[in-house]
């Protein structure tokens, strides 16, 4: 019996690495199928195939039937199930190669009665690991062109895994970044051009600074942000990752907090809905 209160289904057991699982008392079954399914689910069918779909939903195409490559996480999962052993028919395990052979072979497919339509699959991809993740997940991530691209030209822009309009990666301003509605897209862009470049451009007034007692070394950042460029009243807590990027750089990043919080330390407690003291109290962050 597992020391963890946890079962694959609660997806928890995708928080640590295959051999701790193993040594906690997981089955071989579950572990291969949080690193193999699990893992393949979130890189492949959601993070990859989860822009496209919005794209081509977006773009008026018709339902999309079947994923193609994207239905690789549950293909992998009865791979696995066959390799360690569990039974299969004759007729299933004959599917299943077929439903493999597909997988590996081709993109989208919308099957019809009398005709299948079947695309290419993407002749560029561009992704970056998923930080802090243990079995290996991606995101796509571009900061020079299409995140996903097909052959005829066709394809999606993606800042660190969110889908965003073309402009946030080839020609982000602060006019386009106020006239954007989707706060996550407003997000990307002001990352695309720089937490620093943004407060000067945007001509943001700095409240008040305080030394980050949950990330020793670095500094928090308050400032007033007019209304004009978040529709209402508010400020902006300019703070630095407290996790190490894969090139060993931190991320700086900002968070919306209430226009009335004056103190950084308090803005930050805020975004994890704790006092400004119980913040500070706190030894490290991530």
């Amino acid at each position: 019996m597992a020391r963890w209160p946890f079962h694959p289904a609660t997806r928890t057991i995708g928080s640590f690495p295959p051999q701790e699982s193993l040594r906690e008392g997981l089955s071989l079954e579950e572990v291969l199928r949080a690193t193999v399914e699990d893992s393949l689910n979130g890189s492949v069918h959601e993070a990859l195939g989860g822009p496209l779909r919005a794209a081509l939903a977006s773009e008026h195409t018709p339902g999309l039937t079947w994923y193609g490559q994207h239905d690789a996480h549950w293909i992998g999962n009865h791979q696995i199930r066959r390799a360690l052993g569990r039974a299969y028919t004759s007729l299933q395990n004959e599917q299943l190669d077929v439903w493999a052979a597909i997988a590996g072979a081709c993109g989208w497919w919308w099957p019809r009665e009398d005709v299948c339509v079947v695309s290419e699959r993407p002749v560029a991809v561009h992704t970056e690991p998923v930080l802090g993740s243990v079995h290996g997940e991606i995101r796509p991530h571009s900061g020079k062109g299409h995140a996903i691209r097909y052959a005829d030209g066709w394809g999606v822009h993606s800042w660190h895994g969110t889908r965003v309009p073309e402009w946030v990666v080839a020609e982000p301003t602060v006019d386009r970044i106020v006239a954007e509605p989707n706060a996550e897209v407003r997000r990307c862009a002001i990352e695309r051009i720089g937490w620093d470049v943004y407060i000067e451009r945007a001509g943001l007034d700095l409240v008040s600074t305080a030394p980050d007692p949950g990330n020793p070394g670095c500094e928090l950042r308050l400032y007033d942000m007019p209304a004009r460029l978040w529709g209402g009243a508010t400020r902006v807590l300019l703070a630095v990752n407290g996790s190490v990027e894969r090139d060993g750089t931190r991320r700086r990043y900002g968070l919306s907090v209430p226009a009335a919080i004056a103190d950084p330390v308090s803005a930050a407690g805020w975004s994890y809905g704790l006092t400004g003291a119980q913040y500070s109290a706190l030894q490290r962050r991530t």
